[in-house]
Formats: C-alpha cells, structure tokens, sequence
C-alpha cells in the first residue's frame, strides 16, 4: 500500500459519499458530513478491497490497481454515509416521551 492509493480512495470515498448524498436525499448529512463519512469509509473499504484482491495485486500497479482504488474508495464512502446517515435519522425520529 503507497500513499497514491491511499490518496485515491480517500478522494474516491469523499466523492462517493456526495454522490451517495445527492442520490438518497433522506440520508445526507450535508457536503460537509458527506464528505467526512465518505472519506472515512473511502479508507476502510479501499482497505477491504485490497486485502480481498491481495496484496500482489495491488502492488503491480497500473490501471487494475487504480480502478481498484477508485471502486473500493467510492463504494465504501457510500456505505458508510448511508449508515451514519440512517443512525442520525433514526435518532432524530425518537418519540416524545
């Protein structure tokens, strides 16, 4: 793992949880949370991909490497802001006691 990858996902996983944003509007936390959970989960699921595909894959570089990144990155950004943003929305729905 170099700091180009890591680089990659996290701007994958930022511009994942925007687009995850603007496509379930009930679920986002704003350009800002969005990017935030995006990038988080832009780290774990780059992070996840790679262990999954294996270390020798990842160190060959080229554009399997990068397109590899830029799934992982994004498709965890998505994630993640959906989780978080389904745990704010169930926490914002609590009943008046």
């Amino acid at each position: 793992m170099d700091i180009m990858s890591l680089i990659v996902q996290l701007v994958a996983g930022a511009v994942g949880g925007n687009i995850g944003g603007a496509l379930l509007k009930q679920f986002s936390l704003g350009t800002v949370g969005n990017s935030i959970a995006g990038i988080v989960g832009g780290g774990i699921g780059g992070q996840l991909l790679g262990a999954m595909m294996g270390g020798g894959a990842a160190a060959a570089g080229g554009m399997g490497s990068i397109l590899g990144n830029v799934a992982g990155g994004g498709i965890g950004g998505i994630v993640i802001m959906l989780i978080v943003g389904i745990i704010k929305n169930m926490m914002g729905n609590k009943p008046a006691a």
